[in-house]
């Protein structure tokens, strides 16, 4: 049989009925174009953002370094032989900053020869923690004081510059440096407390009555990352001072396997 010309021409088909945007189908694009650019500004917070406001932070921090060099060194402290034939230099003693003041800045080569990050006063957001700085608290003493020289800092967001605490070993150099010259400290230990445990600060860290002569640095943040539940602590000892006119100190030499950031 044949079929006839009007049952075989495309012509003669009628047309499709191209189906109408509901509301329901646009609330949906709209709400999935949503998600996508939350989704993006997470990934901005987190990662890309910590990347590029890190960098700017370390390239600023190197800029400060240079010029502090540059500039005709002070006349060093007093100095004393010690028994394994080393010199001590007596930490010069710093004025305590004003919130959002810098002074200083913390090198710390287990993160990399480029981690280089402003110290300024106080632990407050919007003065200094989120400037992608480590802060110091009100009560610290000052690097190389008898005490305890305590700081806070971000692990996420606003450059991380503690974000890598966890990867810290024992014997660590955290340097402080400043326009005299460099404080050492040495890495000891890591411990988790509740929010509330200030006795972490104290001039003998969870020791209120002690007193010891020690020179201590406490390093905190917020733990675990991308949370306020908990806070990572980290303790050191005083080593040494290197004044600028004897250059920089060893302390500051780079280590053989440089901490990938915990991200």
């Amino acid at each position: 049989m044949t079929a006839s010309v009007a049952e075989a021409s495309p012509t003669s088909r009628s047309p499709r009925r191209r189906s109408r945007a509901t509301f329901t189908s646009v609330l949906g694009e709209l709400l999935l174009t949503a998600g996508v650019v939350v989704l993006l500004f997470i990934a901005w917070q987190m990662w890309i953002g910590d990347l590029i406001i890190g960098a700017e932070s370390n390239s600023a921090g190197h800029a400060v370094s240079q010029e502090w060099a540059e500039l005709p060194a002070p006349e060093p402290p007093p100095a004393t032989m010690q028994d394994d034939g080393d010199t001590w230099y007596e930490p010069p003693v710093l004025e305590h900053p004003a919130n959002g003041e810098k002074f200083a800045q913390m090198l710390i080569p287990r993160f990399g020869s480029d981690y280089n990050v402003a110290v300024a006063g106080g632990t407050t957001r919007p003065a200094t923690l989120d400037n992608g700085w480590i802060g110091v608290y009100d009560q610290s003493v000052m690097p190389g004081q008898v005490g305890n020289f305590s700081v806070a800092g971000h692990r996420t967001t606003w450059g991380a510059p503690l974000n890598r605490m966890d990867k810290l070993r024992i014997g660590d150099a955290i340097v402080i440096e400043t326009p005299e010259g460099w404080y050492t400290y040495r890495f000891r230990t890591l411990e988790y407390v509740q929010p509330d445990e200030v006795d972490v600060l104290r001039d003998v860290p969870q020791m209120p009555e002690a007193q010891t002569g020690e020179r201590y640095l406490t390093l905190t943040a917020c733990s675990p990352l991308y949370s306020l539940a908990e806070r990572i602590v980290g303790y050191a000892v005083f080593d040494a001072f290197q004044p600028r006119a004897e250059g920089a100190p060893d302390s500051l030499d780079p280590v053989d396997d440089v901490a990938s950031p915990s991200w």
